[in-house]
Order: structure tokens, then sequence, then C-alpha cells
């Protein structure tokens, strides 16, 4: 045991996961890889790493998905083991750092690590790896399991340990472990306070098209303060811990309940206020302080404990990421709460003794709520996670063990965004390019931004605006250089935050001295980081403008961005308020741009070309420039030959023949191919639809080089285009096989009517009045007898009188009932009783046509 060992005991006191650490080191013993779960507030944060340490002479690294909680967790061990928080025990978090070259436990983000990681794969002097809350399913977490694993095949001294309030732990176990040999698992479980659930739901909607509706912020207030007042008459040293989906609507809520009343400390707990007040929230209070209400983010689910609370009202709201597939982005969104993530809520409340919960829902939306939250690595953007991999060298995670696989769909745009980026090559390798901006602890496109906007903006207002956009900052109006002026003076903890990250984004970028920041920069840093998201306004009304990105999105804009031509966008969000204009969607966060700026950033997406189109059966042609989607100009020119022929082409894939106008003897020659196609097959051509098209230019050159020219469709005869694919010596047969008439005993050749080119069965047609089939005895037949002609016989007057294709069967049956009622109506015309032994009427008059 190393002799800076750590006073397991003391650390422990009063901690229930004290009784589980004999169980832990046996696993360890045992396994390099161990699953750790036990629920929120019982200690595991605070003892196992300790005991890691306690048993290893390296470094032992924390990992927490959030800032807050790795922070306070680094200063509560510190402060239980009785030392200064930087030395035995630090933290790193962005843009904080308190650890010393004596520190054992090290807490950090996840992200922290993973960069870290990059640049030291083997994590020399590292002996052991805790990973924190990973029922969060956090996109990072879930990417250290993977590389973890891979760096325990290579070290084998390394330890690692997967700790969780809930957690599916054999899949964890299965991941850490290998295909024949998972993980052990340490479950440990403590036998619960009552919890009481009561039901308090809102007489309003929870969620509107704009988020959280204000009627349900006060009653969450109101059901707060009330819960508050009636648990202080019972137990005065007891808090309440309100849980609220954002730092906005944490804020609204604490407002409201001061407001309200006087007798209550109320305290926000969020990523936006500062250490020191977050440390303040969870020390508690001493006897004299007055009760407390807490309100909070998911934040206090599992990553911290909050002393004191005997009650929790819950909105049942959670805030998460979410991929918008249609427009290519991922934002955040409100939903219901998952159910585990409450019952993790609720328990907060029963930490120490008998609680409570009050749920702002009825019992039924409770129900209807998902079970489980759904893993980040299958909703969010990729693109970060994409260029980690492929900096680690398993592009798209391959060869790595991951409790599930990464969005083959979300994978492929993120590819696709690094490839623009120039950030990996076409087998999915980091570039140089790549690990510069993997090193940058941003996304990768802001990161871009940051490094090829200082040069033109300033390093400065360069690391200003990637800090506003990497901050998930409330954007008044969506503009995003007011929100710079906002930022730049106040003195509130966002903007003490924003500058933070600022002063160390600026650290980063190339040397700009003597550039001067100006705020028309703002455009061209969002431009240069979401080229795709340029937008021009296509529409202007009293509510505001619609405007068209380059990704072929639409999106409403109020305030004073709506006047503008063109804007940089950064943030876009499913909507339907008015302020969407119907677009369905609405811009969060934007900057003006100037088309200058445009063409410096986007200048893969410019196009100048010639568009041809086939319309109302002509070629017409416009030159237009564009980016993206976006149409900046357009003029009429004259369309090359190639250009009218393509136009054509994509005229009739997409609508079909229907583009040309089919005169009869075209269509007749078509179905009689169409007919031989059927009986015969080979080598008679497919002159269906799909086969024509598929086949243009055996058939359709020279008309298709007509039309280029600017020939009308209407002046063009297809059945000469069709003869083009009559198979010879076999074509000389086409009048014999499929005659277009058939002589009839009479002497006139009757037109036949063969069935259309998409009608599989229907056999070819003959109308012609009865008197003059007299003779035939049988039924002609087409295609080598193959086919049997069906015919409509007539009367005298060319009324329909039988259908028949067996001319024997019917003149042996239903014709003597015809003969008998027709005699006495025609007695002119002959009537015989033995038809088909008959002399057939003659026609001298227009014998050919029928």
């Amino acid at each position: 045991m190393p002799p800076d060992s750590f006073d397991l005991a003391a650390i422990g006191a009063g901690l229930s996961f004290a009784a589980a650490l004999d169980e832990v080191a046996a696993a360890l013993h045992e396994s390099r890889a161990v699953v750790v779960s036990a629920p929120p507030g019982t200690g595991k944060t605070t003892l196992v790493p300790p005991l890691l340490a306690s048993r290893t002479p390296g470094r032992v690294i924390v990992t927490q998905p959030r800032r807050v909680a790795a922070r306070a967790a680094a200063r509560r061990l510190a402060q239980l083991d009785g030392t200064a928080l930087g030395t035995r025990v630090g933290f790193t978090v962005r843009g904080e750092r308190a650890v010393g070259r004596e520190t054992r436990v090290e807490f950090v983000t996840a992200g922290v690590l993973l960069r870290r990681m990059l640049d030291d794969p083997g994590l020399d002097g590292v002996d052991a790896v805790i990973l924190d809350e990973v029922h969060e399913r956090a996109l990072e977490t879930d990417l250290l399991i993977g590389l973890l694993s891979e760096v325990r095949e290579l070290r084998d001294d390394l330890h690692v340990v997967a700790m969780s309030a809930t957690l599916d732990a054999e899949r964890i176990a299965a991941a850490l472990g290998t295909d024949d040999d998972p993980a052990p698992i340490v479950d440990h479980d403590v036998p619960a306070f009552p919890l009481a659930e009561h039901w308090a739901p809102s007489p309003v909607p929870r969620l509107d098209e704009r988020g959280v509706t204000r009627g349900f912020l006060d009653h969450v207030a109101t059901t707060a303060l009330a819960g508050a007042q009636d648990l202080v008459r019972t137990e005065p040293t007891a808090d309440v811990l309100v849980f609220a989906p954002g730092a906005r609507e944490v804020s609204e809520i604490a407002r409201r309940i001061r407001d309200a009343s006087g007798g209550f400390d109320v305290r926000e707990l969020h990523g936006q206020i500062s250490g020191s007040e977050q440390d303040a929230v969870i020390r508690g209070r001493g006897p004299a302080d007055p009760p407390r209400i807490i309100v909070t983010t998911s934040l206090a689910e599992s990553s911290l404990t909050v002393p004191g609370v005997r009650l929790v009202v819950d909105s049942c709201l959670s805030r998460h990421p979410q991929r918008d597939a249609a427009r290519g982005m991922t934002g955040l969104v409100t939903t219901a709460a998952p159910r585990s993530s409450c019952v993790q809520r609720a328990g907060r409340a029963t930490r120490q003794g008998p609680g409570a919960v009050i749920r702002c829902v009825d019992e039924r939306s409770y129900a209807a709520a998902p079970a489980r939250p759904v893993p980040e690595i299958a909703v969010v953007d990729l693109a970060d996670a994409a260029l980690l991999l492929a900096c680690w060298g398993a592009p798209g995670a391959s060869g790595l063990r991951m409790i599930d696989p990464l969005s083959a769909d979300h994978l492929a745009e993120a590819v696709d965004v690094l490839r623009g980026l120039g950030a990996i090559d076409g087998e999915g390798r980091a570039t140089p390019e790549g690990r510069t901006l993997a090193r940058i602890p941003t996304d990768p496109r802001l990161a871009r931004a940051l490094r090829d906007g200082s040069p033109v903006v300033g390093g400065r207002l360069a690391s200003e605006v990637v800090a506003v956009l990497a901050g998930d900052l409330r954007i008044a109006e969506a503009d995003v250089a007011q929100a710079l002026v906002t930022l730049r003076g106040g003195r509130t903890p966002e903007a003490r935050r924003w500058r933070t990250d600022a002063d160390r984004l600026e650290r980063m970028t190339p040397d700009a001295r003597g550039i001067r920041p100006d705020l028309e920069g703002v455009g061209l840093v969002i431009a240069l980081a979401f080229p795709e998201r340029i937008a021009r306004r296509v529409e202007r009304s009293a509510e505001g403008a619609t405007f068209l990105l380059a990704s072929g999105t639409r999106a409403g804009v109020r305030g004073s961005l709506a006047a503008v031509e063109w804007l940089a966008v950064a943030d876009v969000a499913r909507a339907s308020a008015r302020a969407a204009a119907g677009s369905g969607a609405i811009v969060r966060s934007a900057a003006v741009l100037t088309e200058a700026q445009m063409e410096l950033a986007a200048s893969h997406l410019l196009t100048d070309r010639v568009e041809a189109t086939f319309v109302d059966g002509r070629v017409q042609a416009r030159r237009e420039r564009r980016i993206g989607a976006i149409l900046r100009s357009s003029a009429p020119v004259k369309a090359s030959v190639e250009d009218g022929r393509e136009a054509v082409r994509r005229a009739l894939r997409r609508d079909g023949l229907r583009v040309f106008t089919w005169s009869d003897a075209a269509l007749a020659l078509r179905r009689r191919l169409s007919l031989l196609r059927r009986e015969l097959g080979g080598p008679w051509p497919d002159v269906s639809d799909s086969g024509l098209v598929e086949n243009l230019d055996a058939w359709l050159a020279t008309e298709l080089d007509a039309l280029a020219g600017g020939t009308p469709a209407s002046r063009l005869e297809l059945s000469s285009a069709l003869r083009r694919l009559l198979p010879w010596p076999e074509a000389a047969r086409l009048d014999e096989l499929a005659p277009e008439r058939l002589e009839v005993p009479s002497g006139s050749r009757v037109r036949i009517d063969y069935p259309d080119t998409d009608d599989d069965t229907a056999p070819p047609v003959v109308a012609v009045k009865l008197q003059e089939c007299f003779g035939w005895a049988d039924t002609p037949r087409l295609v080598d007898g193959r086919v049997p002609v069906l015919f409509h016989l007539l009367s005298p007057a060319g009324r329909p009188l039988a259908v028949t294709d067996d001319l024997a069967s019917f003149w042996s049956g239903p014709y003597s009932q015809v003969r008998a009622e027709m005699r006495g109506r025609y007695p002119k015309h002959p009537w015989p009783e033995d038809p088909w032994a008959a002399a057939p009427t003659r026609h001298t008059k227009n014998r050919s046509a029928r």
C-alpha cells in the first residue's frame, strides 16, 4: 500500500457505501475493470477514488459529465481528507485547474480526459480511471469506455471502474471486459426511507412552441412554496429541492418564489453560477440559517448531493440534445423527463430520512414518459466525436468495444462535415489539419472559425464569438453581435464565465496584432463555422422575415435582423410560432453578413453554371449563380446541346413520357411492339415507360438534339423514333405478327386496337359488324397463332351485340338468340342459320377504315 494512502475510515464515516469497499477491493483484485452500481448519495464518488489511490502508486483520474460536479466532488474529497484543494486532491475542467505534482486523485470532465488521451494515449503516470455517472449515457463517457478498453489491452496495470446510480450493468460490464470474461459487478443497495408521492398537475400546458410556458413556471413556483411552507411547520431543519429543465427556468422559478415570500433562502444551482455559489448550496445550511428552497437543473439528480432535502418538487421536464435530421443540426429540446430520472430526483428527498415528492403532472402523463433517457450517441451531432476517433486511429469507432454503435446516418453526416473542413482524408484518417482542430476544446466547426477567423477579424473577436456559440447562451432577438455588446459590459455569472472562456480561446489563436476588432466581423466568424447556414431573406412581413439557408432549410427571423438581406446563422430550432413565418423553424442566433464575407467563408459552396430545363415542350436555360440552395442571380441564356439533352433526360426521368405529344401512329406502333415484347420477349424492344427512358439514346438521340436546338416537342413524330428500336431481321415480320389491320371475310380491313403498354393481360380487339364475319369458322390469331383476337360484334347500326374470342363457340351457341332478336329489327340484312358457311356481306364503300 502506498505510504500516502487515504484514511478511508475517516472519509467514509456516515457513508453507506463504506460497507461495500471490501467487495470493491475484492473485485479489483480479481479484475482490472469493475462496474459499480449504487444509489445517489451513498458515497461511491467520495470513497472509490481514494480506495484506488490507496492501492496504486500512480494518479487516479475520475471523470464527471459536468464541470460543476467535478469541482464539487474534488472539494468534498479534499475537505474530508483534510488537505488543501489542489494538493492530494485536485480537479481540471475547461478554463479552470487546481492540480499539483503530488495530486493523487484528479477529478476531470470526460471531455478533458478525451483530449488529454490524444496527446497521451497510454495515460503515463495514471494507474486508474473512474468513469462516474455512466447511466447518463453522455456521448463523451461512452467514447471513453471504448478508448479505455483498447488502452487496457496494452496496459495490464491500468484499472478502469464504471460507476452509476442506475445502470444497465451487464452491458457496461461486457464493454469493459472481454468476449469471454465481462467485468465483475459490485451492486450496492441500501434500504430506502419511505417516500410519499403526491401529484399536482398543472392547470395549463407545460410546453408550447416556445418552450416551457409561463403558466407552468408559475404553477411550479406556487407548488414549491406551498410545499415548503407545509414542510417547515413539522420539520424546520428540512429543505426543498425543485427540479427544472434548464438554467433559464431555474432563474424564473426562483424569482417567482422570492417575489412571493421572504421567509425562505431561495438558491439556484446550475452550471452557469459561480463555483462559490455552487459550494454554498452543496455545503448545506447552519442551524440558525432560514430554510432553503433550492431550484436546480438535472445537475442534482445524481452528480451532486444537496444535504438537508426532505421534499422534492419535480417539473418532470428535462432538456437534452436532439439531432434534427431534416436540418442537419443538433439543438437542445425540452421534453418529458424519463421516469428513471424522476425516480432519482425523488430519491434526493429520502437520503437522510423519510421524504416526499410532489410531481407537477398527473399520473397518466408520468406513466407516458419514456422509461430511460436515450443515449446521446444515438441523437447528437457526431462531428467532434468522429474527429476524436479519427485522431485516435479508429475511424467510426472501428475495432472499439462500445456500449452502443454510433448512428450510421449521423456518422455519415459528421464525416461529410470533417471532409469539408479538411480534417480527415478519404480513408477517414485524421489529417494534420484535423489534429490541429481536435486540440481546440470545442466543436471542429467552431475550431475552424477560431483559427481561420482570427487573422481576418482579430483573435479577440473570434474568441468572443466562439465562446458565445459554444456556451449555450440565450441570445436576445437572435442577434449575436448585440449579445457581445451586452456580455462585454455585463457583471453576471454568465458574462464572467463567457469572458473566462473567451480568454482561454484567445490563447489558442494565431497572433493577430494590429487588427482592429469590429462587430462587423461577427457574421464572418459564424459563417466560417457554419457555411451551410448562410441565409438570404426571401420573404418579409409585419411579423418578421423568412430566410432561406444554403442547406435548403427555411427559418423565420424577428427583430432587427429581419431587415437585412444576408445572415450568418449559428442556430436554428424547430418552431410553429408566428415568428417561424410558416417555415417550421426559427433562427435562435445569427449575425449580419456581407456578400464579400459570404464569398470568403463559403467559396466551396459557390456555383456559377447554366441550368437548362424542359418546360412545356421546350428547352429553356438560365445562367444561375448560387450558394448552396440560395439563388443569387439568374439570367436567360441559350442552352448548349449537351445541357439541353440532359434537361430533356431529367424531365423524362421525373415526369415520364407524358412530356411528349404522341400521335395516333406512334401510339399504335408502340402498342404493337409492346404485345410482341410481351409474347415473344427479346429481341423485340421494351417500350414501357421505364424501358424507353432507360434507353433514350438508342431511339431518341436525333430528337434530343432537335429539342436541345430549340425545336418544340409538338413537332416531333415519335413513330419514326420508335422504328429505330426494331430488331433486324425480325422487323421484317412486324406486319405479319402484329398487323395494323385485320382483313375480315367481307373484304374490309379493320383496325386492330392493341392493349396499352402497361397492360400485361389484355388482348388485341377488333370491332366489326357481325355480318362481315360470316364465313369465318374460327377466330383468327396473331403473333404466330399465340394471341386470339377479341371481337366486338356489332349490329348493322353499329351497336354492340356480343364480345367473343371464340367465333366457333359463338356461332354454335349465342348466335341463335342474337339472330332471333335481330331478324325482325333488321329484315334487309342476312341472318343465316349457318353463318360459318354463309357468304359474308360485301362492302364496296369505304372498305378501308372502320
